[in-house]
């Protein structure tokens, strides 16, 4: 499987969570949010100018800056 970033992820695709580059504050709140290493992951949609975007985890949806995004590090199905 190709490893890839969240944010270069397209609508539709799924994959598992496989590590969280951020630092500090923004790698806590991922956290809490649920978006840990072996959570699956699925792109619903990017707003119309790009961010942020839409994933389903853990069976809510969840709306991330790109920036954050591109810190998750996802192995695509």
């Amino acid at each position: 499987m190709a490893t890839k970033t969240l944010a270069q992820m397209k609508p539709n695709d799924e994959g598992i969570i496989v590590a969280l580059r951020g630092t500090g504050n923004i790698k806590h709140r991922l956290i809490d949010m649920g978006l840990v290493p072996g959570t699956k992951v699925r792109v619903i949609k990017f707003a119309p100018l790009g961010d942020p975007v839409e994933i389903k985890v853990k069976n809510f949806d969840l709306a991330l800056r790109v920036s954050e995004a591109a810190t998750i590090d996802v192995e695509a199905d």
